[in-house]
């Protein structure tokens, strides 16, 4: 049931971030940085995509996937159709690998220790990337507000 939840939430949140990124007039706006502004859509958008190939993907999914974060935040102009292309991608790795999860799988202790070495539940963890992802759509949705001009 929760599998089934969350992968409805990562879909519409996704698909939201397409839809964000679709709405720049500019596709070069993506990548503006301003004043107080610490990060751009684009870079936001790659990491919303690493942290979920890596933390579903790679760990939940054995997809294989290496992330460079580094890369997630220093990286510029990346098309607007490749990031697209990559949630795409994100949204079908997301909905393949909580597919496959038990109800035994979400309570095992996640793989990796995240939260200052404290472990939590794969459930939890789920549910705190769900989060995560929604509060940096709001980001971007701000960004683009702001200096889409």
């Amino acid at each position: 049931m929760l599998q089934e939840t969350l992968s409805q939430l990562f879909a519409r949140d996704l698909s939201k971030l397409k839809t964000e990124l679709e709405a720049y007039t500019l596709e070069k706006n993506m990548w503006l940085l301003e004043d107080t502004i610490n990060n751009t859509a684009g870079n936001l958008c790659l990491h919303l995509i690493g942290n979920l190939n890596a933390f579903v993907g790679a760990e939940l999914g054995n997809t294989g996937y290496i992330r460079k974060r580094d890369l997630e935040f220093s990286l510029r102009n990346v098309p607007r159709e490749e990031l697209i292309q990559q949630i795409d991608a994100t949204i079908t790795m997301v909905k393949e690998t909580l597919s496959k999860l038990s109800t035994e799988d979400l309570q095992k202790e996640y793989r990796l220790v995240i939260f200052k070495n404290t472990p939590m539940q794969t459930e939890f963890f789920l549910v705190h990337l769900s989060t995560h992802l929604a509060y940096h759509l709001g980001q971007i949705n701000y960004h683009r507000r702001l200096l889409d001009r």
